[in-house]
């Protein structure tokens, strides 16, 4: 895969499942409460996901319009999730199944392009980083270790599209060897990308829980947990709203970016209901509209302070706004009654619409300002996508005062502001 058809993905799920899920305290629990590796070894014994179903998470990932997995092979607690000759420390061991296998075929039959988590980091295995760390000797071995892991992963698992490294404490680039790391991986899948966290900026940049797009641009992905938690934790209620969702795929279209959203199954191997209900619900939404508000997105920012050249764009009290060449999206996350008002508008309407064309909308407009009628039929929908089809590339121009004017303006703060606009 190349990385510009890694952006077009989207939208993705990580899948973090391992032994930690079974401890249901959080993928850290073992380095947060040091939990000897022995420990680990008699607690896998009790690791029986029996109700783990990769064709039930693939085709949730497909019912919520994703488009790929990340699905973690090891974490730092050195478990591995597949068949491996490097360590009986594994689920063939002690479950009788190759999770990873599993995962990839499912992938594949359902359409999904698929990565695989490995952590460059080991808990459990000797010599371990710390020992690396401390002895030239642990740390040559360590590292052929680490290297072999890899290695065999990428031949068991060929082809996969993304290697998705993590865990790289506690060294740079030059102590984990990542440039000599990524071209041996490379000339055994020459098609792989990675991602930088190996040391190197790799193909893609990964902001875990925010949604900053690299400046300058290039590919990226977001990876955001959907509670508080990567890994099952049981006391974790926290949920993300399906609306907030929603907000991160407009931020991460808005920057030409994926957004990668966790989903950490039980132990046994079942998903949070929350979980399937949300996705559900965001997948929705994306066939509704929601997928053409997020696909080539222009530019439609906007400077507080004095406009520049090329803003566009402006807040709204009642939702979003994306636009795509002479179509604007308006995604209704608060309904304002039975008309949707939007001033300063600086194009034409020539159609309004929707949920992909499923409502055609009345509106009017006197000038600048555009008035949309909306169906009590869309009080039941999660953020309506309202498209707007123009007679050129829309803009809103609207400021601090009750009119436009020709004279020199700040859009809305005479200063630099220490407030942020949406």
């Amino acid at each position: 895969m190349k990385a510009e058809e890694f952006t077009e993905l989207q939208y993705g799920m990580f899948i973090h499942f391992g032994l930690y899920s079974k401890m249901a305290r959080g993928e850290w629990a073992m380095n947060r409460e040091r939990i000897a590796p022995a420990e680990m070894e008699k607690f896998a014994r009790t690791f029986q996901p029996d109700h783990f179903d990769a064709d039930e998470l693939c085709q949730l990932a497909v019912d919520g319009g994703m488009r790929y997995l990340v699905f973690t092979t090891m974490h730092h607690d050195g478990f591995r999730m597949y068949d491996t000759a490097l360590s009986e420390f594994n689920a063939m061991k002690y479950c009788g199944r190759n999770f990873v296998k599993e995962i990839v075929d499912s992938a594949r039959k359902h359409g999904l392009k698929i990565a695989l988590y490995h952590s460059l980091n080991n808990w459990h295995d000797q010599p371990d980083g710390v020992r690396a760390l401390e002895d030239p000797k642990a740390y040559q071995v360590f590292i052929e270790n680490t290297f072999a892991r890899l290695k065999e992963l990428v031949t068991i698992f060929k082809p996969i599209d993304v290697l998705w490294y993590d865990g790289w404490w506690p060294f740079n680039s030059e102590g984990w060897q990542a440039k000599r790391m990524n071209a041996e991986l490379r000339a055994i899948q020459p098609g792989l990308l990675f991602n930088g966290r190996n040391g190197l900026p790799g193909d893609f940049g990964t902001p875990e829980q925010h949604l900053t797009a690299p400046s300058p641009w290039r590919p990226w992905e977001a990876c955001v947990t959907l509670n508080n938690h990567w890994g099952f934790h049981a006391a974790d209620q926290n949920w993300k709203r399906p609306v907030e969702v929603i907000n991160m795929l407009l931020t991460t279209g808005a920057g030409h970016g994926n957004l990668l959203l966790n989903i950490g199954p039980r132990g046994d191997g079942t998903i949070p209901e929350e979980s399937v209900r949300i996705v559900r619900t965001v997948g929705q939404w994306l066939r509704e509209g929601g997928r053409e508000a997020i696909t080539n997105c222009d530019r439609f920012k906007f400077s507080p302070t004095v406009p520049q050249p090329g803003d566009r764009g402006d807040w709204d009290p009642h939702g979003r706004m994306t636009v795509s060449g002479n179509n604007l999206f308006y995604v209704m996350e608060y309904r304002p009654g039975d008309t949707l008002t939007i001033a300063g508008f600086q194009a034409r309407v020539l159609k309004a619409s929707a949920c992909a064309g499923a409502f055609d909308l009345g509106f009017s407009q006197d000038g600048e300002i555009l008035h949309i009628q909306l169906p009590e039929s869309l009080k039941d929908k999660t953020a309506p996508v309202i498209k707007l089809e123009c007679d050129r590339p829309a803009a809103i121009l609207r400021t601090g005062g009750m009119r436009n004017t020709e004279a020199p303006f700040p859009r809305y703060d005479p200063v630099q502001p220490d407030i942020q606009y949406e």
